[in-house]
């Protein structure tokens, strides 16, 4: 377990630091279970447009994986037990026990030293972790461990990492021991939320609609009629309380949903008419989560042009979720409607919650200038007939090459317990490609093709 801390750490200084420049790099202090790591002098993690870059001995030195490096090959290999990854300068692909994984960056050479992308593992991570930006300092906790320092023992270490207003829902992500306490006010009507021993992390601070100053910012929501905005402060320091409000328009009941063990995806619902009661339902109808990859300062893939992924994944999906409106049939969620980010868990979380019937990531792919085409990944063999459907109507309306429907081994669908399905449409390191997933018109077939694809799955009108 405190072997993997490391890889989380790298994980939270690439949140911590989003806006740093291109192939930047920094140091930080390392506590694991209250004792600090010593990194080798001069060793310094790489921002590299957003993904995190470190030397291959730092992971040999100071957590004793095994690290082999081929230079006739330009290949490092990375062991521990039976966990095996296998990299190569200048792809971005790796294998992990033989199965073909995409990295966020290529391995890099840089001055002599080999550095590589960690992000694509840190899933499969388990330790606490906890990133002080005053401190510019990483406290890890493995589930055996210590407290951090200045720390009192089995206090609370609650934050709000980040939120955003979708389908008439609030959604907080939290981490720690959160306790929500939600109430009803009137004169002016509104919905408080209040969480004791509870302050915004540093990942929270990094929105741009956050003063971190006052301690204070606001969430502007359009296209909801019972909603003016949402508020959010530090609203007292003794003991460190964070307030949300949703202005409302008018009185409206809520439902209340989240989160598990303190920690996770905090949902307070306004599609109810009733008190509070457990899961609204759906009325019948088929409920769908369409989830846009990435997000906020997580852009996913760059395009030939430095184009971002995440904002064609959020494009299209804003296009699927407006078609599937009009199903008389379907009920369609979103895990994100806007420029923001979810951590991995808590997308799967919203489907899992809803008792959703289908869940779809889109993606766009990133590889060699000369791969192009559309593949669609499933999970479990209960997930291929969805990812059949929907990929039968993509490939027809991208008009690429049809790299097929393949197994793959992604959080998102391996965590969600209905029909799952990454799309992959098409490659953005490709000229062709990325002019494709960026024209409106194209995007505007891919989401009919969704629809399509979602129906047929469905067996709906």
């Amino acid at each position: 377990m405190k072997k993997f801390g490391f890889l989380m750490f790298l994980v939270v200084i690439m949140i911590a630091f989003p806006k740093m420049a291109d192939a930047s790099s920094y140091s930080a202090k390392i506590y694991l279970d209250g004792q600090q790591i010593n990194l080798s002098s001069g060793v310094k993690v790489e921002n590299n447009n957003g993904t995190v870059m470190v030397p291959i001995r730092v992971i040999s030195e100071n957590l004793g994986y095994n690290v082999n490096w081929n230079k006739a090959s330009q290949t490092v290999t990375v062991q521990d037990g039976s966990q095996k990854v296998t990299m190569v300068i200048g792809s971005q692909y790796a294998d992990i026990n033989g199965q073909r994984v995409q990295m966020a960056k290529a391995p890099v050479l840089r001055g002599g030293t080999t550095l590589v992308p960690i992000r694509f593992i840190s899933e499969q991570m388990g330790l606490e972790v906890r990133w002080d930006n005053a401190q510019k300092a990483v406290y890890l906790t493995s589930s055996n461990g210590g407290s951090n320092p200045g720390e009192q023992p089995g206090g609370n270490t609650s934050t709000v990492d980040g939120l955003s207003f979708s389908e008439n829902r609030l959604m907080v992500a939290v981490t720690g021991n959160a306790k929500p306490n939600v109430s009803k006010l009137s004169n002016p009507d509104r919905i408080v939320i209040d969480m004791e021993n509870t302050n915004f992390s540093d990942t929270f601070s990094s929105n741009a609609s956050f003063n971190d100053a006052t301690k204070s910012g606001q969430l502007t929501v359009s296209g909801y009629p019972d909603v003016k905005m949402v508020r959010y402060s530090l609203y007292n320091s003794n003991p460190m309380t964070v307030r949300i409000v949703i202005d409302l328009n008018s009185a409206k009941n809520y439902t209340v949903s989240g989160p598990e063990n303190g920690s996770g995806l905090f949902i307070v619902d306004l599609n109810t008419t009733t008190n509070p009661t457990p899961d609204p339902g759906t009325g019948g109808k088929k409920l769908v989560v369409i989830d846009a990859g990435h997000g906020d300062h997580d852009p996913g893939a760059i395009g030939v042009t430095k184009k971002k992924e995440k904002d064609f994944n959020l494009a299209v999906a804003l296009k699927v979720e407006k078609l599937l409106a009009k199903e008389k049939n379907i009920q369609v969620v979103m895990t994100r409607s806007n420029d923001t980010f979810l951590e991995l868990k808590d997308r799967a979380k919203i489907a899992n919650d809803l008792k959703a019937d289908v869940f779809i990531s889109i993606h766009a792919n990133s590889g060699p200038s000369t791969a192009s085409g559309t593949e669609t990944y499933y999970y479990n063999e209960s997930d291929k007939a969805l990812a059949n459907a929907l990929h039968k109507e993509i490939v027809q309306a991208m008009g690429l090459k049809d790299r097929g429907v393949k197994y793959g081994n992604f959080h998102v669908i391996r965590e969600t317990k209905m029909p799952g399905a990454l799309l992959e449409v098409g490659f953005l390191s490709n000229k062709t490609d990325e002019s494709k997933l960026f024209d409106p018109a194209t995007q505007d077939r891919v989401a009919a093709a969704i629809v399509r694809g979602i129906k047929n799955y469905l067996k709906v009108d």
